[in-house]
């Protein structure tokens, strides 16, 4: 029978557990294992104190001290030696879990753990004093300082948290390579300790992590470095020490954007993006090489797969910077510096705004869209479905936080000085400047208590947030508050400077591409060395054009989530700023509130930019709702009282037209214009009134800018007018404001009808010109190559100006048209008929008179001109005046013109018009119209030579023509007629003699005058009732009579 093997005691197993943690022995030639060291001078001094050569509980930190001090050949490093320690422990830990005797499993599980804490205290001794020990001096960095090597604990994190060590730099450094962290090690490092020991390690950590990712691009390997920020920052101790590190904000006098971002610790990860840099900070590898190189050879399924990887790296990017931001902001201790580190950012690169921006000195837009990015995410808790937190959005933080200076930004409507002089009168008004009363400072501290929202973890932040202070300490806010305009700002100098950086881009390409086919049709014409170098230096423009391009779409355009994002920003933007005034009515105060008037201008224009790209951009707003946004967009269009900026107002329309629906692609943005409340009662008034409005922008530039803007406002007004509610809208206001807004753009439409189609006209002559010349092959090839490349730009930027205008044209024509069919009175008020039949007279005369022939193009369609489709509009317009004269006032007005005015059009333009399939209706009543004019001429010609000599006193000193109303102005006293002065105020608001102010209600009517006029014609004999009468010599012209124009039936349908 087999004997029993004795029972091991307690004090023997401590022995073997630790002779196999430590690697360590006390007896000599106890163990073959070449790892286990002999503690020799150790076991001579247990001998001396008359104790057993046993390794117990008391002896364990002394044995691990000798151990690390000792010079042991083939030793491990003590960092290497202090992490197996510990993996070691844990081994051991799992086998004691097994053993039966509970006593004695209790015992060595305590001393495991006593073993394992051991291990990482001295750990984290060594780390922060590495030369206390000896030996592995090659495996220190020295708080990671620049220059040094990496600390040994990087490797072990990056193994943490992505299960591979070769994710940093390509493989381990130096002598943690090959280790992986023991479990639970990380963890019991970090945790329990104070800050004072860990400070240095982790600061050394940072910078480390932050070398690792200073060159690295979208698709580099960065996502171990990046998690392994996150796993430090989520420490307490790790958060403390990353905001009162150095490098959390770079201080110095020379510190600016592009330094913070290339030196502070988040900067380098805020850098990696997948748009372009400047070449000195370029990252690799190359995106647009390595995705984009000949993009237009590549499958269109190859370019969305490069699309979609980028789109998840980036959004990988966002979700860790997001994190680390939210684990900063949790904890009440650092929640301060981040704000300051924001506010740093937003200020050092403040000039991000500029048309031109420095890449040397302000961050790149890579930094701002990505850190735009993450400000959304932190921004998501309060911009839920029904906005219930903006009322903790306090608009008095633009004037009194000391964080953002929001102040010397351009406002919607105060300027500089007058946003001054409200700040000192509302400081007036208080106790020591802007400090919050005590009602307000309960109302402030009831703003923090967010609730949750969702399952995103920064709602908890919110709940428990309390007032950020300001440096001042004059006011708090709450961190939405803050939160909000921090995101706004970074907004502008982020995303929308990207939209902006891209759309020049694109023209950029756009232009090379076009200046590429001048180069190549040139080349063939005539070819040259220097074009040779001219297509192959265009070629590699394009190409990196090409590749910056994709990069923006693929980092910002293509990730929808990303727009949405935004959009709700935006959205939360436009009701606060709605709600400042006092929320939805209409109409608005006549005073705005300073508050309003203060805000920054970008705040509604990066509103609008986001709204114009994401509405161009495939799918991006599917599922948005956009009404709040056409609430804010009719409420403000057409009140330059609380947004000045023209230009801004005109952006507005631009939304609006890419929601008509032949242009979204949506029938759903049908029911934006077709059901919504405000867009019927308000939108048609607001575009007619901003139509006028938009002649006076006060830019140097403002000729050419109308057209631009009101080709947008035509676009928008002609499909207004196919939806009946808008249609019956329009009428009304044409009845009801005659004589007010209708009359005023009816005015410019005709006014920019006519200079648009006569610079249409008088370019295509110039461009035929110009064909002759390069059609004489012969002449044209003696000329000398310089000059034939400037004549062949020229030709081309002809073309272009003739197919803008006579787009213009054309839509302004088509206006008139469709709308005189309905809207008749307006065009034949005193005041406009001659202007109106002067413009089609000239259009008449352009189009059928003897230069028509010299108007032929090879290719009309080129240029817009569609000379057919032209003359029956100017029909039309001249048919549908006729049908509603009912004093045939039109007819004497068409004859009175000197200048275009001929019979023979008339018969002329009907011939074309029965040659190309006019209805014959419209032919008949044109061709009774010319008759009508005709006879209207006769009789002219009868009372001009019955009156014979008018006295200078009845003449209108403007037109030269006998006065019928006479009216005098009132700051020159000159005497004018009421029709004549009329016409011009609709243009311009001065006095026409001496250019001070004036409006039509100023007029003072010249009754004596008016009678002694009418006493010379009544001696005449030849007044006559219902149409006026009318003469002409060679130097005057009698005018007609109006007041029979009361007689026109008001009716419009």
């Amino acid at each position: 029978m087999a004997t029993q093997k004795p029972q091991k005691t307690l004090t023997e197993f401590e022995d073997i557990v630790l002779r196999k943690v430590f690697l360590v022995t006390l007896i000599e030639s106890m163990e073959t294992d070449s790892r286990i060291v002999y503690l020799e001078q150790t076991a001579a001094e247990i001998i001396s104190e008359g104790k057993p050569l046993l390794l117990s509980r008391g002896l364990m930190e002394r044995i691990l001290i000798d151990r690390l001090s000792g010079q042991f050949p083939s030793a491990e490093s003590p960092f290497i030696y202090l992490v197996s320690c510990y993996r070691r422990a844990f081994d051991e830990g799992r086998k004691i879990g097994s053993m039966k005797d509970k006593v004695i499993r209790g015992e060595l599980e305590t001393l495991v753990r006593q073993a394992k804490s051991l291990s990482v205290s001295y750990c984290r001794i060594h780390l922060g004093n590495p030369d206390m020990f000896g030996s592995g001096s090659n495996e220190k960095g020295k708080d990671g300082a620049v220059g040094a090597s990496v600390s040994p604990m990087l490797p072990l994190i990056l193994w943490e948290v992505s299960s591979s060590v070769d994710a940093f730099g390509g493989g381990g450094s130096g002598s943690g390579s090959g280790i992986v962290a023991p479990p639970g090690f990380i963890e019991e490092f970090f945790r329990d300790s104070d800050l004072e020991s860990l400070e240095p390690i982790f600061k050394g950590l940072y910078e480390d992590l932050r070398g690792s990712v200073l060159k690295v691009s979208a698709i580099g390997n960065f996502q171990p470095s990046l998690r392994a920020l996150a796993m430090l920052v989520s420490f307490t101790n790790g958060a403390k020490a990353l905001v009162s590190h150095q490098w959390w904000v770079p201080k110095g006098a020379y510190v600016n954007g592009r330094v913070i971002e290339m030196t502070s610790i988040l900067g380098p990860f805020f850098h990696i993006s997948a748009i372009p840099d400047h070449t000195i900070f370029k990252s690799e590898p190359d995106v647009g090489q390595q995705c984009f190189a000949e993009s237009s050879t590549r499958r269109p399924a190859d370019l969305y797969s490069s699309y979609t990887t980028i789109k998840t790296v980036m959004n990988s990017l966002y979700d860790g910077l997001g994190g680390v931001l939210l684990s900063l902001l949790k904890n009440a201790d650092t929640r301060e510096s981040v704000l300051h580190y924001f506010a740093e950012v937003v200020t050092k690169n403040s000039s991000r705004a500029h048309m031109q921006v420095d890449p040397l000195t302000c961050a790149s837009s890579g930094m701002f869209v990505n850190l735009s990015a993450v400000m959304l995410r932190l921004c998501e808790p309060f911009l839920d479905a029904n906005l219930t937190k903006r009322d903790k959005i306090d608009p008095k933080y633009v004037f009194y936080n000391a964080r953002l200076d929001l102040r010397e930004l351009t406002a919607l409507h105060a300027s500089s000085e007058e946003v001054k002089t409200w700040i000192n009168k509302d400081n007036s008004e208080k106790t020591g400047g802007p400090i919050l009363k005590s009602d307000e400072e309960k109302r402030i501290l009831q703003s923090q208590e967010a609730t949750s929202s969702g399952s995103n973890p920064f709602a908890l932040l919110l709940s428990k947030a309390k007032p950020m202070a300001s440096c001042s300490e004059k006011s708090k806010y709450t961190f939405i508050c803050e939160c909000f305009f921090m995101t706004a700002r970074v907004l502008n100098l982020g995303l929308l400077k990207a939209f902006s950086d891209f759309k020049r881009l694109a023209q950029d390409l756009s232009r090379s591409e076009d200046t590429m086919s001048m180069y190549r049709t040139m080349q063939a014409q005539s070819p040259s060395p220097q074009l040779e170098l001219d297509i192959a230096r265009l070629e590699k423009e394009i190409e990196s054009h090409s590749q910056e391009k994709l990069c923006y779409e693929a980092q910002i355009l293509r990730d929808g989530a990303f727009l949405q994002r935004a959009l709700s920003f935006y959205r939360l933007m436009v009701v606060w700023l709605v709600g400042v005034v006092g929320g939805y009515k209409m109409p608005l105060p006549s005073t705005c509130p300073m508050e309003f008037a203060c805000m920054p201008e970008h705040f509604v224009e990066d509103a609008l930019e986001l709204l114009i790209f994401a509405s161009r951009t495939p799918k991006a707003l599917d599922g948005f709702l956009l009404d709040d946004f056409l609430n804010f967009i009719i409420m403000f269009m057409a009140s330059p009282e609380y947004i000045r900026n023209p230009y801004l107002r005109a952006k507005m329309v631009e939304v609006l037209n890419c929601w008509m629906p032949h242009r979204s692609g949506s029938a759903s943005t049908a029911s934006l214009f077709e059901l919504h409340q405000l867009s019927l009662q308000y939108l048609v008034h607001n575009l007619l009134k901003l139509y006028v409005d938009i002649e006076f922008t006060g830019s140097h530039t403002q000729f050419y800018d109308k057209f631009n803007i009101r080709h947008n406002i035509a676009d928008l007004l002609e499909y207004l007018w196919q939806v009946p509610s808008h249609r019956n809208a329009w009428k009304q206001i044409a009845r009801e404001e005659e004589k007010g807004v209708y009359l005023n753009f009816l005015n410019f439409l005709i006014n920019d009808s006519i200079f648009l189609l006569d610079e249409s006209l008088n370019k295509i002559l110039e461009l035929k010109e110009m064909e002759a010349e390069m059609s004489n092959t012969a002449e044209w090839e003696q000329r000398p190559a310089q000059e034939r490349q400037d004549r062949t730009r020229h030709f081309h930027s002809q073309e272009n100006i003739i197919r803008i205008d006579m787009k213009l044209a054309n839509e302004d024509v088509g206006m008139l048209a469709f709308t005189s069919e309905e809207i008749f009175v307006p065009f034949l008020l005193p005041e406009m008929v001659e202007r109106v039949a002067n413009m089609l007279n000239y259009f008449l005369l352009q189009l059928v008179g003897p230069q028509r022939k010299s108007l032929s193009l090879k290719d009309p369609e080129k240029y817009e001109f569609r000379p057919k489709q032209l003359l029956k509009q100017i029909v039309e317009i001249y048919v549908h005046l006729a049908r509603g004269d009912t004093v045939n006032i039109f007819p004497a007005a068409i004859s009175r013109d000197g200048r275009s005015y001929n019979e023979q059009l008339f018969t002329a333009a009907a011939d074309v018009l029965r040659r190309i399939g006019e209805d014959t209706r419209v032919i008949q009543e044109f061709v009774e119209l010319g008759e009508k004019a005709k006879v209207a001429a006769s009789e002219a010609m009868d009372v001009e030579a019955a009156l014979g000599e008018i006295p200078d006193e009845f003449l209108d000193p403007i037109q030269y023509t006998l006065m019928k109303d006479p009216v005098i102005l009132p700051s020159s006293k000159t005497t004018v007629d009421r029709p004549v002065i009329q016409r011009h105020l609709l243009s311009d608001s001065s006095d026409p003699f001496n250019r001070s102010f004036l409006t039509q209600d100023m007029l003072i009517p010249d009754v004596e005058l008016k009678a002694r006029i009418e006493a010379f014609i009544r001696s005449h004999e030849f007044k006559k009732h219902g149409g006026g009468i009318s003469m002409q010599t060679t130097k005057t012209t009698m005018q007609s009579g109006n007041d029979d124009m009361a007689f026109i039936d008001q009716k419009m349908i």
